[in-house]
C-alpha cells in the first residue's frame, strides 16, 4: 500500500521545494560540499527560483541588492546556527512557529542596523526587510536542514545558501543599473550620449533581467549535458578496407 504523505512531508516540499533536498544520504558530504552546494548547483534564486520577491523588487540598483543580500544572509546563517543548537529542546510539535519566532529576532536586530546605520538604504528597501521573516528559503533551510545536522554543517549550509542568494541579487542589481541608469553604484560607466533603458529599473526590467539569467543557465545545463552524453557515448569510426 502506498504510503500517505505526512505533515513533515508536505511542510517540506512547500517550504523547501528542491532546497529541501541534500544530496546523497542525510548525514554524508564533505564540509566544502556543504558550503558550495548553495553558491552555484543549488542556488536559491537560479536554480531553485526561491526568494524571487526580493530578487525582482529591490534589484533595481547594486546599493539595493548588497544590503539585501548582506541582510538574508546574516538572517539565515544566524538562524541556522541557533535552530542548529536548540533543534533537540524545541518541540516537535512547535517546531515551525519556532524558527519563525527566531528568524524574526534576527531580521528585528537586522533592520535596526540598517536603519542606525545606512538609513537611506534602510528606507529604500521599505516593507521587503521585514518580509525576510517569510522567505521561503530561510525557512526551507530550518526544516531541511539545521534542524536535522551538526552546528558546523547547519552554518556552513545556511553561509553558502547566504552567499549564492546574495550574489544572485547583485548579479540582476548590476545588469539592471548598468543597462537601466548608465552607472555602478552610482559612479557613470558610459559616455554623456549614452541613452538609458529606463524600463530596466522599473519593475518590467527584474523580469526581463531573470529571464535572460535562467536562459543562460538552461543553455548552459544544455550544452554540458551533450558534451557529457557524448563522452559516455563516443562515436565509433569504422575504417573501410580497400
Amino acid at each position: 500500500m502506498r504510503r500517505l504523505p505526512t505533515t513533515d512531508d508536505v511542510l517540506r516540499d512547500a517550504h523547501c521545494g528542491h532546497a529541501g533536498a541534500v544530496t546523497g544520504p542525510l548525514g554524508q558530504g564533505s564540509p566544502t560540499q556543504d558550503f558550495l552546494r548553495g553558491v552555484w548547483r543549488e542556488n536559491p534564486v537560479f536554480r531553485q527560483a526561491l526568494g524571487l520577491c526580493p530578487a525582482l523588487a529591490v534589484t533595481n540598483t547594486v546599493a539595493n541588492s548588497l544590503a539585501m543580500g548582506t541582510a538574508t544572509f546574516a538572517v539565515l546563517t544566524g538562524s541556522s546556527l541557533l535552530v542548529s543548537t536548540l533543534k533537540r529542546i524545541i518541540p516537535h510539535e512547535v517546531r515551525i512557529t519556532s524558527y519563525v519566532l527566531i528568524i524574526a529576532t534576527f531580521v528585528t536586530i537586522v533592520e535596526m542596523v540598517m536603519a542606525a546605520t545606512v538609513p537611506t538604504v534602510h528606507k529604500a528597501l521599505g516593507a521587503f526587510v521585514y518580509l525576510i521573516v517569510v522567505n521561503c528559503m530561510i525557512l526551507g533551510r530550518q526544516e531541511a536542514f539545521a534542524s536535522r545536522q551538526p552546528v558546523g554543517r547547519s552554518v556552513l549550509d545556511a553561509a553558502g545558501t547566504g552567499l549564492g542568494f546574495a550574489v544572485a541579487l547583485l548579479l540582476m542589481g548590476a545588469m539592471r543599473e548598468v543597462v537601466g541608469s548608465g552607472t555602478f553604484l552610482g559612479a557613470r560607466v558610459f559616455g554623456p550620449s549614452y541613452e538609458p533603458w529606463v524600463i530596466m529599473v522599473l519593475p518590467p526590467g527584474g523580469f526581463f533581467t531573470i529571464g535572460v539569467i535562467l536562459l543562460g543557465f538552461a543553455a548552459y545545463d544544455q550544452r554540458r549535458g551533450r558534451l557529457g552524453s557524448t563522452a559516455a557515448h563516443p562515436t565509433v569510426r569504422r575504417r573501410r578496407i580497400a
